[in-house]
């Protein structure tokens, strides 16, 4: 990962990764779309993101140890909890990779953030 070339696509980005590390990434990928099958896929700030109405909705990229999501809803007292034994850390949270990646929690999280971000105006 040390090639400095923006990638064009999530296919690009997760291919530069080792191939159990690639099969997560695609799951999280599918746990998006699940929860968003109308938003688009995009790069930006140099990671994977999905757009909706206009507007940047949640991102995820891949590290050595983690997976991460950005941005995390407020959600409610329940959500917090859920998400709670996870490290959050400047409004991102990471899985870890040694232990099962929360494929649902990740739908919730995007709905979530659905239901948070308004619409961009006409």
């Amino acid at each position: 990962m040390t090639d400095k070339k923006p990638f064009a696509t999530i296919d690009e980005y997760i291919s530069i990764f080792p191939a159990d590390i690639q099969v997560i990434l695609e799951k999280v990928r599918q746990a998006i779309h699940k929860a968003a099958p109308e938003a688009a896929e995009t790069m930006s700030y140099a990671i994977p993101t999905f757009d909706l109405n206009g507007k940047h909705v949640v991102f995820f990229a891949g590290w050595k140890h983690h997976i991460s999501l950005y941005p995390l809803p407020a959600g409610d007292e329940a959500f917090q909890q859920a998400i709670a034994h996870y490290k959050r850390a400047k409004g991102s949270i990471q899985f870890p990779l040694d232990k099962p990646i929360p494929y649902d929690l990740v739908v919730q999280i995007v709905t979530l953030l659905i239901k948070e971000t308004p619409e961009k105006g006409s």
